[in-house]
């Protein structure tokens, strides 16, 4: 089932009284559960391509398309509600709130989307500190947390919303090999069991070849398309 379709996308950046065209006319379609990566120098596009995906920015010119609704057609507050049900973010970063815990990291994520109870949040956020191998670490600060073990908080946070699409941005880039291996057969075995798609954007070999669809850009256009 085809779950993201982008037409004819551009994004052209005004820098002083120069215009960079990050994207040039885009034709991309992602099928539902597919574990895809966008790689390219960089300068590429990859990470504009991801942001508009991801609702985080407005194309110049083109259509961007989740099951078949025109999302780049959306206002601002229809984009803001429609990000946070349906797309979760993995950063290289991490971007978890260093004065919470990584259990209230996570339970932020659900308390945002006002729908649960307090014991609602506090079961779901408990099953997935467990599924990313965490139980016994939900009283710990980010500060208190390796790399690895931060980045699975991230992952926990934006799995627990549910979302059809998680979108990662250099997700090992601040990890060691051995870390960023493990965090990469993580996010297959979630991406396998549950269908969800990944799509990353990423200079890390390793991530290329843990892919199922690899997506080479080289100054705002598609040069490859490969399936693995």
């Amino acid at each position: 089932m085809k779950q993201i379709e982008i037409k004819n996308l551009v994004k052209i950046y005004q820098s002083g009284k120069t215009e960079v065209s990050a994207l040039k006319g885009v034709n991309l379609e992602i099928e539902k559960g597919e574990f895809t990566s966008i790689a390219g120098p960089s300068g590429s596009g990859k990470t504009t391509l991801l942001n508009l995906i991801g609702l985080l920015d407005n194309p110049s010119e083109g259509q961007i398309y989740i099951k078949d609704q025109d999302v780049s057609k959306f206002d601002k507050n229809k984009l803001s509600e429609y990000r946070k049900i349906n797309i979760g973010f993995i950063f290289q970063t991490f971007n978890l709130i260093p004065v919470l815990s990584a259990f209230e990291n996570i339970e932020f994520a659900l308390t945002l989307l006002g729908k649960y109870s307090k014991n609602e949040i506090y079961d779901k956020t408990s099953e997935i500190l467990n599924q990313v191998g965490l139980g016994n670490m939900g009283n710990r600060l980010p500060s208190e947390l390796s790399g690895g073990q931060q980045q699975r908080v991230s992952i926990a946070r934006a799995l627990i919303k549910k979302p059809e699409i998680i979108l990662a941005d250099e997700p090992t880039a601040n990890l060691d090999s051995k870390t960023g291996e493990d965090i990469l057969k993580l996010m297959k075995n979630l991406n396998e069991e549950k269908n969800i798609t990944f799509v990353f954007s990423t200079h890390d070999k390793m991530v290329m070849d843990y892919a199922k669809r690899l997506l080479i850009l080289h100054d705002g256009e598609i040069q490859k398309d490969e399936l693995r």
